[in-house]
C-alpha cells in the first residue's frame, strides 16, 4: 500500500521521492497551524427530540394487551345445540386459563363469535355482528360452521379462525389475536387415520344452564343432502367412544346436572364408524342417569333409527328417558326426498312414527319441514300439508328453502319467492289450526323444572313426554321434581298447578352457580398423564399451571409458583443422577 501511495506522488509530481518526509513542504501548513483555527469553531447544540407524553391510561392498557388471559371476552353462538355445546367449551376453556366472560360487548377486549351456517339469516346475522365488532375496534375471532364451511369468505379476511374440530385451541387463537396476529386453524382430529368425534369432551365448560348438560356423541354424518351447508363443515361421521360420552354423563351430575341432552347432526347414524351402536350407547347411559333425572335423545334421520326400532321404543319407554323423538321428515313427496338425497320415501318415514306411537303411548314426534325446495310442485307441497294434517305434529318446525353457496340446490331453478312465501304461510295457518295439548287437562303428572320462561314470569318444566309445562317460579323448584296438576293449555304449553309444597330433589350434587367453570376440579385431580400427552404444549403448561396453583390466582404468580416447583424437580434429579453414578 506504500509503495502504491509513493508511486502515485511521483506520476503527479514527476520527482523522485527518497524519504517518505519529503513528502511536507514548506508551503504546507504547520500542525499549529491546523489545529489551532479549531478555536473559531462554535460547535451547535442538537436538540432532543420530546416524546409524546401518554397518559397512565394509554400505558396501563398497553401493558395490559400483551399479558395473555388478563382480558374480558364477550362470547356469541348462533344455531344447535351441538353449535352451543362448542360455545359452552370454549367460554370454560378461556375461563379457566384467566380471562373474563362478558355478557356485555362493549366491555369485552375480544368477540369471539361461533356461526351457524344452516340458513341465510343466521350467517347474515354473523356478518353484520362482524362489521360491528370491527367498527367499535374490537378484536374479532370467529368459529363455527360458516367459517370452516366458506374459509375464503370474503369478510373472513383477515381474521382469526377456528375450526369445528379445534375448539380445544381456543385459547391459543384469542391469545395470538389479543397480540395482532391472525390465526386460522382448521383440519380434523384423527386416530391413526380416522376421523375423531372431535375436541375432548372432559375440557372445562361454562354450562348456559347449570342444571343442563349438552354431549355431542359425533360429528358429521352419512348423508349427501343437496340443500345442507352443514355437511361442508362438519364432514364426515366421526363418533365419540361410549367410554367418553358416559364419563362426561357422569361427571355432569356430580355437578348438580339433572338433564342431559345428546346431540350431533343424526343421533341415529351414532357409532356405525367405530362398531358400535346409538340403542348400546344410551343402555349404558341409562345406568349412570340418578333417579328423576332425565335424558333427552337429539334429532335422528329415518333411514338409521329404522334398524333400531325395537330397542328405540323400549329406551324411550324408560322412566329416566324422555318419550320424544326429534325425526325431521322435510318433505312428504317422495320425488322431493329424492331429489333432496334424503335416502328415505315417505313411507319409511311412517313406519317410524307409526311404530313408535305404538309401542310408545304419547309419545312427542317432532319435524322439520322445507318449505319452496327447487324441484317441489304445488302437488308435492299438498302432500305435506296433509302429511302434517294427518299427524298433528305438537312440535314443527318450519323452515323456507334457502340456497346455500356451493350446494347443489344452490345451482337449480327457484321456486318464485312469492309462491315460497304463500306455502311457508299456508303450512304455518294449518300448524296453528289444532291444539295438541287440550286432551291433557286435568292431568296429575311428575314434572322437572330446569328453566326460566321467556317472558321471565314463570319457571318451565317438562314431562315424560317433554311437553313445556309452566309453573310458578319458585327458585326452591329449580332442578327438581314437582307433581302438578294441568289446569289450562296454549299451544305450546301446558300450565301446572303444584298439589303440595313437597318437592323431590334428583341431583346427587348442588349444581354449579350460573358462571362457574365445570371439570376444573376434576381435571386438577384426577388428570393422568395420557390425557396431557394428547394435549398441546402450551395447553400441558397450562395443565401443569392448575397442578400446582390455583385458577384463581394471578397468572404471574401461576407461573412462578410452576418455576419453583420445576426448579425442585430438576435438582432432584440431578442429585439422584450423582447418587446412582457413584454406584
Amino acid at each position: 500500500m506504500l509503495m502504491f501511495t509513493v508511486g502515485s506522488k511521483m506520476s503527479a509530481c514527476g520527482d523522485l521521492l527518497e524519504d517518505i518526509e519529503d513528502m511536507v513542504t514548506s508551503t504546507d501548513l504547520t500542525p499549529e497551524e491546523r489545529f489551532g483555527s479549531r478555536k473559531n469553531v462554535i460547535p451547535r447544540v442538537r436538540k432532543k427530540q420530546k416524546e409524546p407524553e401518554t397518559s397512565d391510561n394509554q400505558n396501563n392498557a398497553q401493558c395490559d394487551s400483551v399479558i395473555p388471559g388478563t382480558q374480558s371476552i364477550y362470547v356469541k353462538t348462533w344455531g344447535c345445540s351441538h353449535n352451543n355445546s362448542d360455545g359452552e367449551y370454549m367460554a370454560g376453556q378461556l375461563a379457566a386459563y384467566g380471562y373474563r366472560i362478558t355478557d356485555t360487548p362493549s366491555a369485552a377486549d375480544l368477540w369471539l363469535l361461533n356461526s351457524c351456517t344452516v340458513k341465510n339469516p343466521a350467517e347474515d346475522h354473523f356478518r353484520n355482528t362482524i362489521t360491528r365488532a370491527q367498527k367499535d375496534d374490537k378484536k374479532v375471532v370467529v368459529a363455527g360452521c360458516v367459517p370452516q364451511g366458506q374459509p375464503r369468505s370474503k369478510y373472513l379476511k383477515g381474521l382469526s379462525v377456528i375450526g369445528v374440530q379445534q375448539i380445544d385451541r381456543v385459547v391459543e387463537v384469542v391469545e395470538e389475536t389479543l397480540k395482532g396476529h391472525s390465526v386460522r386453524l382448521f383440519g380434523q382430529k384423527k386416530d391413526h387415520g380416522k376421523k375423531l368425534g372431535g375436541a375432548k369432551l372432559d375440557l372445562p365448560k361454562i354450562r348456559k344452564n347449570p342444571l343442563i348438560e349438552i354431549i355431542a356423541i359425533n360429528t358429521g354424518c352419512l348423508n349427501q343432502c343437496t340443500y345442507c351447508k352443514t355437511k361442508h363443515a362438519r364432514g364426515e361421521l366421526g363418533s365419540y367412544p361410549p367410554d367418553e360420552i358416559v364419563s362426561r354423563a357422569r361427571q355432569s351430575f356430580e355437578e348438580g346436572v339433572v338433564e342431559i341432552w345428546l346431540t350431533s347432526e343424526d343421533t341415529g347414524a351414532y357409532g356405525k364408524d367405530i362398531g358400535v351402536t346409538l340403542p348400546e350407547l344410551l343402555w349404558r347411559l341409562v345406568e349412570v342417569i340418578p333417579e328423576g333425572c332425565m335424558l333427552r335423545v337429539g334429532m335422528t334421520n329415518p333411514p338409521y333409527i329404522l334398524e333400531h326400532l325395537e330397542e328405540m321404543a323400549k329406551i324411550l319407554s324408560h322412566p329416566r328417558v324422555y318419550a320424544f323423538l326429534h325425526v325431521p321428515v322435510q318433505a312428504a313427496s317422495d320425488s322431493v326426498l329424492m331429489d333432496m338425497r334424503r335416502e328415505y320415501c315417505l313411507a319409511d318415514f311412517k313406519q317410524v312414527i307409526n311404530f313408535l306411537k305404538e309401542r310408545v303411548p304419547a309419545v312427542t314426534i317432532a319435524t322439520d319441514v322445507i318449505c319452496g325446495f327447487p324441484t317441489e310442485t304445488a302437488e308435492d307441497f299438498e302432500e305435506t300439508l296433509q302429511l302434517v294434517e294427518e299427524y298433528k305434529f305438537p312440535s314443527l318446525f318450519i323452515n323456507q328453502f334457502f340456497p346455500r353457496p356451493g350446494t347443489p340446490a344452490a345451482k337449480m331453478q327457484r321456486v318464485p319467492p312469492q309462491e315460497v312465501k304463500r306455502r311457508t304461510k299456508a303450512i304455518s295457518e294449518l300448524f296453528q289450526s289444532y291444539r295438541p295439548y287440550d286432551h291433557k287437562v286435568g292431568e296429575i303428572q311428575n314434572v322437572l323444572v330446569t328453566e326460566e320462561s321467556h317472558d321471565k314470569k314463570f319457571y318451565v318444566a317438562h314431562n315424560k313426554f317433554y311437553d313445556q309445562v309452566l309453573v310458578p317460579k319458585d327458585e326452591k323448584l329449580l332442578g327438581k321434581m314437582v307433581t302438578v296438576e294441568i289446569t289450562s293449555t296454549g299451544k305450546h304449553y301446558l300450565m301446572g298447578r303444584l298439589l303440595s309444597d313437597q318437592v323431590t330433589k334428583v341431583a346427587i350434587a348442588t349444581p354449579l352457580p350460573k358462571g362457574t367453570v365445570s371439570g376444573v376440579q376434576e381435571n386438577l385431580q384426577e388428570a393422568d398423564s395420557t390425557t396431557v400427552t394428547a394435549q398441546t404444549p402450551l395447553s400441558w403448561c397450562q395443565h401443569q399451571l392448575s397442578r400446582v396453583a390455583p385458577v384463581s390466582m394471578p397468572l404471574w404468580m401461576q407461573v412462578a409458583a410452576f418455576v419453583l416447583v420445576l426448579a425442585v424437580v430438576l435438582d432432584f434429579c440431578r442429585i439422584l443422577y450423582r447418587v446412582s453414578t457413584k454406584f
